[in-house]
């Protein structure tokens, strides 16, 4: 069974930084592009950022210049550093994978999500 678990949320005030992990366990073949997505209350789910297998990144506009993805594939794990943040960033962080993984008799590529984690952008 893949998992993915998000970790770093919280609560900061406007300008300053946080840094959300993801980190996916299971029985992990390969893994393929991996992205961070975000609700906000009322809204729908819009991609925030996404890195490929080569480390290629995409950021939405809204982003773009404040937030750094990375990841580590010997870890199975990505990162989004985001600075400079503003109220309207505020929303339920989202980790997704696209994954490969086998289990007896299948191999399969299915796409999973976190939990999400919280942030919240106040003062």
């Amino acid at each position: 069974q893949v998992q993915l678990v998000e970790s770093g949320g919280g609560l900061v005030q406007p300008g300053g930084s946080l840094r959300l992990s993801c980190a996916a366990s299971g029985a992990i073949l390969s893994i393929n592009t991996m992205g961070w997505y975000r609700q906000a209350p009322g809204k729908e789910r819009e991609l925030v950022a996404a890195i490929t297998s080569g480390g290629v990144t995409n950021y939405a506009d809204s982003v773009k210049g404040r937030f750094t993805m990375s990841r580590d594939n010997a870890k199975n794990s990505v990162h989004l550093q985001m600075n400079s943040l503003k109220p309207e960033d505020t929303a339920v962080y989202y980790c997704h994978g696209q994954i490969f993984s086998y289990s007896p008799g299948r191999l399969s590529g299915d796409d999973y999500w976190g939990q999400g984690t919280q942030v919240t952008v106040s003062s």
